[in-house]
């Protein structure tokens, strides 16, 4: 148990040292773009959201998760998804190492995401808010926190496009706009749309971030972008009895 315990305290460790170097120097050996199906490494150590895979496309696959909670920031001013991601950090550490109103300890868990609100100029600042993933045992009654609050996330379906190596500023966007045209001319683009232009899940941010590693895991790494849709929004693309049929041919993954 004792091992067990340090294993997971040099997590929590590593993954702060991540966020505050931002990483964007160091190269993964394997980065490949564009990532399909790999599941994080990080989930097998730590609680991750399950969710499953309804439907794999070119570059991209779409995911249903559960009932989410997570613990997130107010919103952050930056030019910089990096500069706001580790001044998030501190919040949040603090928040699981017992800064909250039950002074309660709360178990790492992966991934950190941070929605984004891009600016309308290069040299203008963008709005992040950055979450933990509440673990389930603690999802019935998270603890509340001074400049933090609590989101609460029904069964949403997730578009998600992976990319490897470090977090970047100049990756960041690339990543959301390949992931945007790979959904182009699709059912799940309209569903996304429609889910914004209607005020649900996913309407108050362009897109998400979600990362995943330590910084000492320099091969293999996993992040993802997020475009988060309601199921409200789905009758379009399951007008198709024999696509829905296909779509519940599902993988759980978590």
């Amino acid at each position: 148990m004792a091992v067990a315990a340090a294993g997971l305290s040099f997590f929590k460790l590593s993954f702060l040292l991540s966020l505050l170097s931002g990483g964007s120097n160091i190269p993964d050996p394997i980065s490949r773009p564009g990532l399909v199906g790999k599941f994080p490494p990080s989930c097998n150590r730590i609680e991750c959201p399950s969710y499953e895979v309804i439907h794999a496309g070119n570059g991209y696959e779409i995911r249903r998760y559960e009932k989410t909670v997570w613990i997130s920031t107010e919103p952050i001013q930056d030019i910089s998804l990096v500069d706001a991601t580790r001044t998030a950090f501190f919040q949040l550490f603090a928040y699981i190492q017992g800064k909250n109103e039950y002074h309660q300890k709360i178990e790492m868990t992966a991934p950190v995401i941070s929605q984004v609100s891009p600016s309308d100029g290069p040299f203008c600042e963008s709005s992040f808010t950055v979450s933990f993933y509440v673990p389930k045992k603690n999802q019935p009654d998270p603890a509340p926190a001074k400049n933090l609050h609590i989101q609460k996330w029904n069964s949403t379906y997730v578009a998600v496009r992976q990319f490897s190596g470090f977090v970047s500023d100049s990756t960041v966007g690339e990543e959301a706009a390949a992931l945007s045209a790979s959904l182009k001319g699709t059912a799940w683009a309209n569903a996304i749309k429609k889910s914004k232009e209607d005020g649900g899940v996913g309407s108050d941010s362009a897109y998400t971030v979600a990362q995943y590693n330590s910084p000492f895991e320099f091969s293999g790494r996993v992040n993802e972008i997020w475009l988060p849709f309601s199921n409200r929004h789905l009758s379009c693309v399951l007008v198709n009895p024999f696509l829905y049929i296909y779509m519940n041919k599902i993988e759980t993954r978590g």
